[in-house]
């Protein structure tokens, strides 16, 4: 069972990394889904897709949450039937969520890849990032900077939110392992404390209030 990484943000608050090695079948064992549940997994038509939904199973089968116990609103935010915030990602062979008593929590993970060269420009103003001559280290921080933005939109958990015009990632230095996000929305200003770590060609990133 490749739990890949547990970290331990604060004493109520826990990140589960999963790295996909199994079977579909391997990665069934003992979870049972609810009838939705089904639909949706046998609606996928990536076998990989179907892995990440059900390692997503396990990562919650491993914190005594059953498939029930996570509920979706209006929004497709999903969140535990005890109260407590969950936030949830899946990107090739990883999965991951994370879950807190008393933290409202986000997560992404991101493979990084060239591809973000190409959109930076919608959810970033790169002439921030002109200064980084490194062709791998300014990939490594854009994804980290997507992200970031993505984790926040996942807290705020609605549609209306834009990257580029309402989220702001604060500069940071990969050895900081953190920085400072922003939703700028309707006259408000909420802050979050945003963390990342890099492993075997991704980028995890979550986020706090």
């Amino acid at each position: 069972m490749p739990l890949y990484k547990t970290i331990k943000v604060t004493k109520n608050t826990t990140v589960f990394i999963w790295k996909i090695e199994e079977t579909i079948d391997e990665l069934s064992k003992g979870i049972i889904l609810s009838e939705s549940s089904q639909n949706r997994i046998n609606s996928m038509k990536s076998e990989l897709h179907q892995k990440g939904f059900m390692s997503i199973r396990q990562l919650l089968a491993l914190n005594n949450y059953k498939d029930t116990d996570l509920i979706y609103d209006e929004f497709g935010k999903p969140h535990l039937i005890d109260g407590k915030s969950i936030s949830i990602t899946h990107s090739f062979t990883f999965t991951a969520i994370i879950i807190s008593d008393n933290k409202t929590v986000g997560i992404d993970i991101e493979k990084q890849r060239d591809k973000i060269l190409k959109i930076a420009h919608k959810f970033t103003p790169i002439k921030e990032y002109k200064t980084i001559a490194n062709h791998d280290a300014l990939i490594g921080k854009l994804t980290i900077v997507w992200g970031a933005k993505e984790s926040l939109y996942k807290i705020y958990g609605k549609k209306k939110l834009r990257f580029l015009q309402h989220i702001y990632i604060y500069d940071f230095l990969f050895d900081d392992a953190k920085t400072t996000g922003e939703i700028r929305y309707d006259g408000n200003i909420e802050k979050y404390n945003v963390f990342f770590l890099e492993f075997e060609g991704f980028t995890c990133v979550y986020a706090m209030n």
